[in-house]
């Protein structure tokens, strides 16, 4: 009998997911859905409020998924549509809790009013109870039909303990700070997701487009790539671009965190976001606005708010087995004491309601999350893109820094200083024939040495069987001649090497030069020295390292010894390593990290790429508009300025302080409590606003990082 084999549709959703503002919540929507018929896998992201979904869709469907979600009380959607209107709004919330906090206060006079009968003193304390306590009813069924114990289902039952001891103001006063807290907490953790929003909010919704000789405004979401649009003076560019025609300097803060205003002109790269200064610019649209690079920005940063630090898997393992255990100590604290004779039924009861809501962890639970995202947020809008908390709290540890030379210690922009010919070779052949070979090349070095060709007026020859050898230079046929082109190592390896070889590569090595030499039919023709400017804050940059201990600081340069260690005397680093191939820098990383620790490399991108991932935190610079450094850099510096590694190194240090103050704070305030609810020092109201209390102040504290 033949079967029929079932394919599998695997496909990816992701929802947002609206009141998923714990991890109580995570746990009931995973009790939930993983009941779904075709689910397979899921992740939850608390601070964005997103569940990533893997499911069989041949077997469940995403609206399946939203209505599993509305079971549990909460709200779902695809993250890429607009969500349903909601049914109760946030001023509902608030009203509920203001009427809760006014019948408490009606209570509180009622009860200490002379001649007032007791029924009548109570009455404000039940509709006290009864409007503080709508949201935490509703979610406590939730958990509980989900069989799990969460701060709702806490509550409640401590609640309906102290009003069958008739405790009615103790009651009254634990759902209305427990409401008001959980409202308060709702805002504060709003702001810190907030600060993600803000980067959206950056770029246009409409951009003046250039059609059939007509000026139309469009939505950016109908603008196509080619379009020409207008950006008049003082205007946000809304998509990424290139200048077609116009000059002004352009305000790159909100994408790069560039300090002062860039000049652009036609065929200059424009970004989305960033803010036109006193000229009108024709902009050629080179990305649609889901691709442009502030929109990658945003869902990297998304993406890495997203993964989990070291210390936030250390809460979690800790919440789980906190909780357990401070739920059979409420146990043990009702029944051990009144049966042992030590006092009253009714009195360990009160405690152990007391030790109920002090075993709810939310205050440690979300001090990790909450201080990621906010330090993610804050170092996104100076133009810092570090991907992910594991990186941050790396990077706090860092204590060797390398740095690459060309485009990252120095600005990148080769000039050629002299051209030295051996043996009466003619200086000017020596230009035509390296340039010749470099038009082949997207090398730094290559553009120097085309640029002096074509200021000299030197035309280009032909180039035939071109060759590239990687770090080391290149070879091809020109003019009927065997050509060579490039490194001190490359002609070593060829034998092509001479004293008098020799002694032009000190002589321009000696002048901070890096060389390119030329060589033709088995002999060498000659070395191009070409230099490079050390950037203004390089060594305002060092010094801020050393300041924030930084205990070794290296330069690894493929450039020869003299000119390595001439800028590494003038920048004062501490070591150098020079005429390394990419696999030579890789061995120095892994050498350095051996003998110093955490290290940190820093390089321009794309060409340091192996260097930058055997390091603990690679560091792209200038990633802005590059693809491959923003996707493979753990900390990516849109802009090249580098005072942002200093920055960046006191932002991940200041953020796993506040890590460890909140957790440390909130162990301490759950232990001293514990202690005051055993010996009967502490009441229920107390504990409800030491727990509530404690979690906005970790929020609060996590917040600050947003102005760090």
């Amino acid at each position: 009998m033949a079967t029929c084999t079932v394919c599998e549709l695997h496909a990816e959703s992701i929802f947002k997911i609206e009141g998923m503002d714990c991890h109580e919540e995570v746990a009931i929507l995973e009790r939930r859905l993983k009941r779904l018929q075709g689910l397979e896998a899921l992740d939850a992201d608390v601070m964005g409020q997103r569940l990533r979904i893997k499911y069989d869709a041949a077997r469940l469907t995403t609206s399946s998924i939203a209505e599993a979600v509305a079971q549990t009380g909460m709200r779902a959607w695809l993250e890429h549509e607009e969500p349903a209107p909601i049914a109760a709004s946030a001023a509902t919330r608030q009203r509920l809790v203001l009427g809760s906090g006014i019948a408490l206060a009606a209570g509180l006079l009622l009860q200490h009013a002379a001649g007032i009968p007791g029924w009548i003193a109570w009455l404000p304390y039940v509709v006290s109870v009864a409007l503080g306590g709508v949201y935490a009813v509703r979610r406590a069924i939730v958990s509980a039909r989900a069989g799990l114990l969460d701060i709702n289902v806490l509550m409640v039952v401590a609640v309906a303990g102290a009003m069958a001891i008739r405790q009615w103001s103790e009651a009254a006063s634990v759902l209305f700070l427990f409401a008001l807290a959980q409202l308060l907490e709702a805002r504060a953790m709003d702001r810190a997701r907030g600060a993600i929003r803000a980067l959206m909010d950056l770029t246009p919704v409409e951009a003046v487009v250039r059609r059939d000789g007509l000026e139309l405004r469009l939505p950016v979401d109908d603008v196509r790539v080619g379009d020409t649009i207008l950006v008049r003076p003082g205007e946000k560019i809304p998509l990424d671009g290139a200048v077609a025609a116009g000059d002004s300097f352009v305000n790159q803060a909100p994408v790069t965190g560039e300090s002062l205003p860039v000049e652009k002109g036609p065929g200059d790269e424009v970004f989305a976001g960033t803010i036109n200064g006193r000229g009108a610019l024709d902009v050629a649209v080179t990305r649609l606005r889901r691709d442009s690079t502030l929109a990658r920005i945003i869902h990297l940063v998304e993406r890495a708010q997203a993964q989990r630090a070291p210390s936030q898997a250390f809460v979690d393992r800790f919440a789980r087995v906190y909780t357990p255990v401070m739920l059979a100590g409420a146990v043990l604290v009702a029944l051990v004491p009144p049966l042992a004779g030590g006092g009253s039924w009714s009195t360990w009861f009160y405690r152990s309601l007391v030790l109920l809501v002090i075993s709810c962890p939310c205050a440690l639970v979300i001090s990790t999350p909450v201080s990621i995202v906010s330090a993610l947020a804050a170092a996104a809008r100076k133009g810092v893109l570090i991907k992910g908390g594991a990186r941050l709290e790396t990077m706090a540890a860092t204590r060797v820094v390398a740095f690459d030379k060309t485009g990252t210690l120095t600005k990148g922009r080769l000039r050629v200083h002299d051209v030295v010919p051996i043996d009466g070779a003619d200086p000017r052949e020596i230009v035509r024939i390296a340039a010749s070979l470099e038009s082949r090349s997207e090398h730094p070095i290559g553009r120097a040495v085309m640029q002096r060709a074509a200021h000299d007026g030197i035309a280009l020859a032909p180039v035939m069987a071109f060759h590239a050898l990687p770090g080391r230079g290149a070879e091809a046929s020109l003019d009927g001649q065997q050509i060579l082109v490039g490194s001190h190592r490359l002609f070593e390896e060829r034998g092509l090497c001479s004293p008098a070889l020799e002694a032009v590569l000190d002589e321009l090595a000696g002048h901070g030069c890096s060389t390119v030499l030329v060589g033709a039919d088995s002999r060498a023709l000659g070395a191009i020295g070409v230099h490079d400017e050390t950037r203004e804050l390089a060594r305002e940059t060092v010094d801020l390292l050393r300041e924030r201990g930084i205990a070794h600081l290296v330069l690894l340069t493929g450039d020869r010894e003299p000119a390595a260690k001439a800028l590494a005397r003038s920048l004062g680093l501490d070591e150098y390593r020079a005429d390394l191939l990419p696999e030579d820098k890789v061995a120095a990383v892994e050498d350095l990290r051996v003998r110093y620790g955490v290290l940190t490399m820093v390089g321009d991108g794309v060409n340091d790429a192996p260097a930058l991932a055997a390091a603990d935190v690679g560091v792209a610079m200038g990633a802005a508009g590059t693809d491959a450094a923003l996707e493979t850099a753990d900390v990516a510096l849109m802009a090249d300025e580098l005072l942002k590694i200093p920055y960046a190194l006191a932002l991940s240090r200041a953020t796993t302080r506040n890590i460890r103050v909140n957790i440390a704070f909130s162990i301490v305030l759950k232990a001293a409590f514990l202690l005051l609810a055993i010996t009967g020092q502490a009441t229920l109201w107390m504990a409800v606003t030491a727990d509530m209390g404690a979690s906005l102040v970790v929020i609060a504290n996590a917040l600050r990082l947003l102005r760090e």
